[in-house]
This record gives C-alpha cells, structure tokens and sequence, in this order.
C-alpha cells in the first residue's frame, strides 16, 4: 500500500485502472490539474536549464549551482513523471513513453532517498503531467503501468498532481488535443508550470535514434542523463539497431512521415517533422553508434561554461 491518493494509501485492488477512474473517485485532482493549466505557458532558453528527451530522466538538488529548471515537452501520448522529496527538495523528471518504467521508477526513487539522507522531515510526491485522450488510449496504457509501478515499491509516494486524459486534453475541430505538452520544474522551490523549450541540450538526434529504432533490449531502458554531485550531463554509451530504408525515408512527405511515425500525427507540434528528419539522417550516417561514436564504450560528458552552455568534456 505504497500509492498514497486523497483518502490515504491504497490497498492494490483499489488501485485506480484508468484516468477516469482516478478523477471520479478523487475529484481533488481536477482542481490541481486546472491550477497547473491556468498557468501561462513558458518559453524558457538554455540558461540553467537541463532538458530531458523521451525516455531520459535526471534528479538534481536544490544547491545544484548548474541546474535551476528540470524541463522536458512534446509529450502528447507520453507521460511526464515528477518526483520531489519535500524535505530535501531533490527532484527528477522523467519523459516516459511506456518502455523501461519500472526500472526508471525504482532508479528515481532511490536516488531521491540518497539525495534526501539525513532528512528526517518530509515526504515523496508524485505529479504526472500530460498524457491526453489519443484515440489510441496509448496514454491510459501509460498510465496504469505507472501506477502499477509505483505501487510495488515500498517507498509511500503521494499523488498530488495528475494532469492527464480528459483533464489535458480539449477538442478543436473534431480532434483531441493535449493542453500541456510539456513542463518545467523550478529545482528551487519545487513549481512546476507549463513550458516549451528552445533549447534542448547537446546530440538531440543521438539520443532520438535510441528510442526511434526500437531493437535491442537495452534500447527500452529509461537514461539517467545527469551526475548531479558532479553537475555534468552524460549521454550513452548505448546501441541502436540500423534503421533499413533511412534513406526512403527522408525522401518521403512531410505529410506521411507524420502519419507513419507518430503515435498521435493530429496534435504534434510544428518541429516535430524536422526533428525526425534529423533523427534519420544521423541514424543514416552513424548505423553502428558502438563503433563510431562510443568506440571505447565512454558516455560523453558534458559541462556547463561560464556563459551557461553545456560543453563537451575531454579525457
């Protein structure tokens, strides 16, 4: 009985099976989601900010002197996931997309206890941000593993947001549409608000192709992407299948890339086409990332410089 909603912790028969459900019985979390939509939507650049991409998560302090915004978006079917102990304030974020959970979730939750030891005061709270009614139900899928997930863990977590389904999702034009596509996180003082990024750290295309060429099992594992006691980024090392056909790919529309490699090709954002045309093109030209870009199985590291950029870190 780890999951703690509304009316205390709950027994796992209890455990809510869908988002519908969790509202109906604890319509506490339609007041909390309508707080967090009423917040004007932020543009926020690179300045202290560490982003993470789908199927990344990191967990930083409150004195991290290089991170003051964990942030991440274009979840439209995926689920953000925050996690804040209240007494230490360390907090991660992660971009889930159903791969890797479980183990992202117990990752999380221990490195928020070892960054909280010696705090006898406090509690862990969950919010869960995104997600909204596809036509798919991908994001209800979502949904239920993640609370299975907390549930087996034996640390209690407080639900205190849940901004997902039809509590994130308007209706233009006959289509479901998210509200929120992604989120900030003031590492400071624990606000979260709505948010886009322009600025979304180093080797985005490297780190899309992981998730982008399905393949290999450890291509499903959720990254931890930052060392918060030595405030530096890492990505990798890790493998991808080669993607047969990338060059066919690129030669194709705007328009059927987006219908046949998206999960939800009605509601992307505008970039997201550019994005994965990138994506291909580096998967073309790097088919076997653990020879030409991690040849001697280091992750890169990166650190941020005085003018706040995060840079590359030679050994």
């Amino acid at each position: 009985m780890v999951v703690v909603l509304p009316g205390g912790p709950v027994r796992p028969e209890e455990l809510p099976s869908d988002t519908r459900t969790l509202f109906m019985n604890h319509p506490s979390y339609k007041d909390s989601a309508s707080q967090l939509l009423s917040i004007p939507t932020k543009v926020v650049g690179q300045m202290g900010l560490l982003y993470v991409q789908q199927r990344e998560f990191a967990v930083t302090v409150p004195h991290d002197k290089n991170v003051t915004i964990l942030g991440t978006d274009d979840a439209t079917t995926c689920i953000i996931v925050v996690l804040r102990h209240t007494g230490s304030g360390a907090v991660g974020i992660a971009h889930l997309d159903g791969s890797g959970m479980e183990e992202c979730i117990n990752t999380m939750i221990q490195r928020i206890q070892e960054l909280s030891m010696g705090y006898v005061e406090g509690r862990v709270e969950l919010q869960l941000i995104g997600g909204y009614s596809d036509p798919r139900n991908y994001s209800e899928a979502i949904f239920y593993n993640v609370m299975q997930a907390f549930h087996k863990h034996p640390v209690e977590v407080d639900l205190t947001l849940c901004c997902l389904g039809e509590l994130n999702t308007t209706i233009r034009g006959g289509i479901h549409w998210p509200l929120v596509y992604g989120v900030g996180v003031n590492t400071k003082t624990g606000e979260i608000f709505p948010a886009n990024f322009t600025d979304k750290g180093p080797e985005q295309p490297l780190r899309s192709a992981r998730y982008f060429t399905g393949g290999r099992q450890v291509n499903q594992n959720v990254l931890d992407i930052y060392d918060s006691n030595l405030g530096m980024l890492r990505i990798g090392p890790f493998n991808y299948e080669p993607l047969r056909g990338a060059d066919l790919w690129l030669q194709q529309s705007d328009d059927f890339i987006l219908q046949h490699l998206s999960t939800s090709p009605d509601v992307e954002p505008p970039h997201y086409v550019m994005h994965v045309r990138a994506t291909l093109r580096h998967i073309m030209e790097n088919p076997f990332p653990a020879v030409t870009i991690f040849p001697d199985n280091r992750p890169h590291y990166y650190r941020r410089d005085e003018h706040g950029n995060w840079v590359p870190v030679r050994y």
